[in-house]
C-alpha cells in the first residue's frame, strides 16, 4: 500500500489499535517517551521532519512503514505462524530502555537447483515483532 501525504501516515499510524512499535522521524533520534508504543495505542504528533521509518506488530502481523522519495510504503507481513525458534531478539543503543527488539525470520520452502530439486527452506526475510523485556 502507498501513502502519499505527512498527514496520511500520521493518521494511518494513530489509527492502529493493538499493535505496539516505533517511529523514528527524519530530524531526531527516537524519543522512548514520545516514539516507542509498547503498552499505549500508537499516537503520533505532526512535527518538523517526516516519519523515515514505522514498525509495529501484534501477534498476526508485522507493519513496516518506509518513506521513499515522495511517499510511504507500507508492507504487512503475517507473523501468526512464525516459530519460537525463528523469532530473535536483540538489545537497543537506546538510553534507559529496558526492553529488547524481537524480529521474525519468514521462511518459505522452495525446490533447490543446487539439492536435486529437493525443497529447502530459504529466508525471504526479517521482520519487527514487537519488543521483549
Amino acid at each position: 500500500m502507498k501513502i502519499d501525504t505527512k498527514e496520511q501516515v500520521i493518521e494511518y499510524i494513530n489509527s492502529l489499535k493493538g499493535y505496539q512499535g516505533y517511529v523514528q522521524f527524519s530530524n531526531r533520534a527516537i524519543d522512548k517517551d514520545r516514539d516507542i508504543f509498547i503498552d499505549k495505542e500508537p499516537k503520533v504528533q505532526n512535527e518538523d521532519g517526516f516519519i523515515y521509518e514505522a514498525n509495529f506488530a501484534n501477534d498476526k502481523n508485522s507493519i513496516n512503514i518506509k518513506q521513499i522519495n515522495n511517499e510511504w510504503l507500507v508492507a504487512t507481513v503475517d507473523i501468526s505462524r512464525v516459530l519460537d525458534s525463528d523469532t530473535k531478539t536483540f538489545v537497543s543503543d537506546i538510553e534507559n530502555f529496558n526492553y529488547k527488539i524481537k524480529m521474525a525470520q519468514i521462511w518459505q520452502e522452495e525446490s533447490d537447483k543446487f539439492c536435486e530439486g529437493l525443497k529447502v527452506n530459504n529466508l525471504k526475510s526479517v521482520v519487527f515483532a514487537g519488543f521483549e523485556q
